[in-house]
């Protein structure tokens, strides 16, 4: 039974084996710079106004901006280079950008995602960057500098004859794969919920337990579409070249959420994040780094502290 009801119409469980979609496999179709030294990363310049502001910041390191990374991360957002242990991908193209701006080095440390709070609040780093979408709940404890949307992707087979979808009649009657137990699969089914109560056709929701396999079930024809996690399909769409973007939908819908840098609260390293991050988007940094990961789907126009946030969850 689903969490988020039953009334969603056919669901079909294929949990096939793990065939995980690697870095390994990505390179052997378009060359990604998996390298320790990132030739391709875009750099910015030394703000002296930022090191002014930046002064007095009791940084956890001596002249050293320190920020945690999730280990349930991937690129395009952030894993591990060539050697294993010096990080690349969207997250630390801009987070390194933020520390030459405001003069410091940059040092990233390994958790797990489960563990960034009690990290951010105990003063292990300065901030922590993994995913996090801002919420209210979250507000009351951490401050949040925005730096992308949380966007869920619509994929389609690149020969499929779908166009775009864009509302919840266009999956009416469509076979979607999407992940089970997250935000984009409570999203699909709350679009199929309205389906149904409309009169159309129900969504055949379809699961996998890896990318390759839902690529490869759109090639061949056991599915229409993937409804998941914008930042990891487009890079799946861009290495393989098998499957296209029809449609984007904010990851709160009906709401909107955006994914930040995560800080403790009243900190005062919070509005020098956000001011290096639209510095950032000022001089075309930003922009390069979003299109290297083609990412710029999910790009902002100005970074926020702590805006509205999804609501919390109302009490049973």
């Amino acid at each position: 039974m689903s969490l988020f009801g039953n009334n969603f119409g056919v669901r079909t469980i294929l949990i096939a084996a793990s065939l995980t979609f690697s870095q390994a496999s990505w390179s052997e179709t378009v060359p990604l710079d998996l390298s320790v030294e990132q030739t391709g990363r875009p750099h910015t310049t030394f703000s002296q106004e930022r090191a002014n502001e930046v002064a007095n910041v009791p940084f956890v390191k001596k002249d050293t901006l320190t920020i945690a990374f999730s280990t349930n991360s991937s690129l395009p957002l952030h894993d591990y280079a060539s050697d294993a242990k010096t990080w690349i991908g969207s997250d630390a193209d801009i987070i390194s950008a933020i520390a030459e701006r405001m003069g410091k080095k940059l040092e990233i440390i390994n958790i797990n995602w489960a563990d960034w709070p009690l990290g951010l609040s105990s003063g292990k780093y300065d901030g922590v960057i993994a995913n996090l979408t801002v919420t209210e709940e979250r507000k009351e404890k951490f401050d949040f500098a925005t730096y992308r949307h949380d966007v869920i992707g619509i994929y389609v087979k690149k020969s499929s004859p779908i166009k775009e979808i864009k509302e919840a009649k266009d999956i009416a009657g469509l076979r979607v794969i999407t992940d089970a137990g997250t935000n984009q699969e409570k999203l699909l089914l709350q679009w199929n919920d309205q389906n149904v109560k409309a009169g159309l056709k129900p969504v055949e929701v379809q699961y996998y337990d890896d990318r390759a396999l839902q690529t490869l079930a759109l090639d061949s024809n056991r599915a229409d579409a993937i409804f998941s996690v914008n930042a990891m399909q487009s890079l799946v769409a861009a290495t393989t070249g098998k499957t296209r973007l029809v449609g984007t939908i904010n990851g709160g819908w009906p709401l909107t959420a955006d994914i930040a840098v995560g800080l403790p609260k009243n900190s005062a390293l919070t509005k020098p994040v956000a001011d290096c991050i639209n510095d950032l988007i000022a001089d075309g940094t930003y922009e390069k780094i979003l299109k290297r990961w083609n990412l710029w789907e999910e790009g902002i126009s100005q970074s926020q502290i702590n805006p509205p946030g999804l609501p919390k969850p109302q009490a049973k």
